[in-house]
Order: C-alpha cells, then structure tokens, then sequence
C-alpha cells in the first residue's frame, strides 16, 4: 500500500571495508538522489594507515531525485543503513538501481530494520 508520507524519512548509512575514494564515490552517488546532512566539502578522510574507518551520513528518502549513474568502484563498498521499514526499502530501490547489491544480514524491530549489504559496481 502506497501511502502519502506526512513526515520526513531518513536512514542513516555507515559505509566501511573500503578506500576512502570508493566511500566518497557512495556518498556523492547517495547526495545526488537524496537530501543528505553530508555537504559537498565533506570528502571522507583516510586517517589511519592500518585502522579500519567508517564514514557515516543520514540520507532523507522521502523524495527521490534523478541519480546520475554512478563513478566505478574500485573494490566492493559494505555499507550498514539503519531506518524505518519504508525509508530503508527506499534506499535499497535506489542502490539497486545503481550498484550490485548483495545481501550480507537484514534484522527487524518493532519500527526499524536494519541492512547490511556490500555494494559492487556493475
């Protein structure tokens, strides 16, 4: 059932298991389809040599713009989205459309769900 949204959706996304240009190519993919809390100066970091880095941003879902296709990858992406039902089947429509998207583990509450995929260019 398509219902009307009468209240902003967002998801919030961590991406990780990848090189700080392959999380910039997720995130400038993601804000050109989305309202985004992530500007345009905010270019993930590679801080530590050896340590694993997580890059977050919280994506508005509620309305889709045309998303450009996106830059390629140069490995796989893991990307963690934490929202509710409707907001998360969003984001997973609009990675789909773009990426390779394949399932790693999916856990349900109450009134979240939780997503864990890596993303693969095409």
């Amino acid at each position: 059932m398509d219902r009307e949204r009468t209240h902003e959706e967002s998801v919030s996304l961590e991406i990780s298991g990848c090189s700080a240009e392959d999380a910039r190519i997720v995130f400038d993919t993601l804000n050109a389809c989305f309202e985004s809390d992530r500007g345009e100066e905010d270019v993930p970091q590679q801080l530590h040599e050896t340590r694993p880095m997580v890059w977050m941003g919280t994506f508005e879902v509620t309305e889709t713009r045309s998303c450009p296709p996106p830059a390629q990858l140069a490995s796989s992406v893991e990307a963690d989205a934490q929202g509710g039902y409707w907001a998360i089947e969003q984001l997973r429509t609009t990675l789909d459309s773009m990426f390779t998207v394949r399932d790693l583990a999916s856990m349900s509450g109450d009134q979240e769900r939780e997503l864990h995929v890596r993303l693969e260019s095409r």
